[in-house]
């Protein structure tokens, strides 16, 4: 089966990727390639769904059916090798106010949470909001892509009660290794510190399986698991997540917190989608991450057949690539500017993504190779004229 990967017109949708656009860059004479969804219609299979779900007239208070927690189940099982078990699955409203929820579960004001720089800004301002004390283990960034300072991070640990792991890391786009993960997992345990893990970008991994952090024995009575079909199958807008909590004492203490927010009730066309995409949404995911790959190394043959001062980190997982610009001898905000107001770009800027963002912007390439053509010409038209 084949399936289009064209890029669909969204403005008029208020959608917050292009009609959010002007206020976030000041201009909508830009190609906008920030916010993590794509430019890509979500599968037959979910549309189909929708349409379905939607033919009915009432759209009222909705409860999580068995299906939605077998269709979890089989997910798991059949992409990440791991077993899980229904009562394990917490339903949520989104992986961003999960993190909030897990940070005010278990820790205090005061409290030691690590996040590992740079990252995605909602770890961060989480942390600083509810006023615990953001321990940085910053990655190292090198030729083959950015690694841990597992010295620096078991440093860190001693003064941490959680740590909030990305796990595939945005933006770098690494997919951690197992033995990376393992002696994360010791150093945490060593030190009673709880392991958070946002594995949100998790079925968009290159070349391997995924590994979750759940997935490891040791790890069972220490993490926390969050997770969603909104970034693989493009559903973002529908607000339906979940948490995988193997623990029963970590699960109550969770579900006391998500309770106290009041966000319980379920999204009835979150939970079609989420259904539908993990029953019968395999083969599009497949041709997608073939599309994404040819996407990248599109990117990075463009950058080095024109010689653009520009490096692209290795890509391992996502549909985001994090763009080495500081050989283009500019400062923060002359680079926001160029790509802005010369270019004519909508990227993220490195900075957003606190310590050891400088210098970088972030791409997605979660659209069409006609547009992401258009967005390198764009690029080396700016930097000719620059030079």
């Amino acid at each position: 089966m084949s399936f289009d990967f064209e890029a669909v017109d969204r403005s008029g949708t208020y959608t917050t990727k292009y009609d959010g656009a002007v206020q976030k860059f000041g201009t909508d004479d830009l190609l906008p390639l920030w916010v993590a969804d794509m430019d890509l219609a979500s599968p037959p299979c979910v549309q189909e769904a929708l349409k379905q779900r939607a033919a009915h007239p009432v759209y009222g208070y909705t409860v999580y059916p068995e299906h939605y927690y077998d269709m979890i189940m089989k997910w798991y099982e059949t992409r990440y090798g791991w077993k899980i078990q229904k009562e394990w699955i917490v339903p949520c409203y989104g992986v961003v106010p999960s993190l909030n929820f897990a940070i005010e579960a278990f820790t205090e004001q005061g409290d030691g949470v690590i996040v590992q720089t740079p990252i995605y800004p909602p770890f961060v301002s989480s942390v600083k909001h509810r006023k615990r004390k953001l321990l940085e283990n910053p990655l190292r960034c090198t030729e083959e892509g950015y690694r841990i300072d597992l010295d620096d991070f078991a440093a860190k640990a001693k003064e941490a009660s959680l740590f909030l792991l990305c796990s595939p890391h945005n933006p770098t786009g690494r997919a951690w290794q197992e033995h990376e993960l393992e002696s994360m997992i010791d150093i945490c345990i060593d030190n009673d510190v709880l392991i958070v893990s946002d594995e949100i970008h998790a079925d968009i991994v290159y070349g391997r399986q995924h590994r979750s952090i759940g997935s490891f024995e040791k790890a069972r009575e220490h993490c926390v698991v969050l997770h969603a079909p909104s970034k693989t199958f493009n559903i973002a807008g529908l607000n339906t997540s979940y948490a995988v909590i193997p623990s029963a004492r970590i699960r109550r203490a969770y579900r006391v917190e998500q309770d106290r927010s009041g966000i319980t009730n379920g999204n009835p066309f979150g939970i079609e989608a989420l259904i539908a995409a993990y029953d019968a949404g395999g083969a599009w995911l497949e041709a997608l991450k073939s599309h994404l790959v040819g996407n990248i190394a599109y990117v990075n043959t463009f950058l080095a057949e024109h010689a653009l001062p520009i490096k692209a980190i290795p890509v391992e997982a996502t549909f985001l690539m994090w763009l080495d610009c500081r050989d283009m001898g500019m400062s923060q905000d002359d680079l926001v500017d160029f790509f802005i107001n010369h270019a004519r770009l909508g990227l993220n800027d490195g900075v957003s993504f606190g310590s050891g963002g400088e210098g970088f912007m972030r791409l997605n390439v979660g659209t069409s190779r006609k547009v992401l053509q258009e967005v390198m010409d764009r690029l080396l038209d700016a930097w000719e004229a620059r030079t």
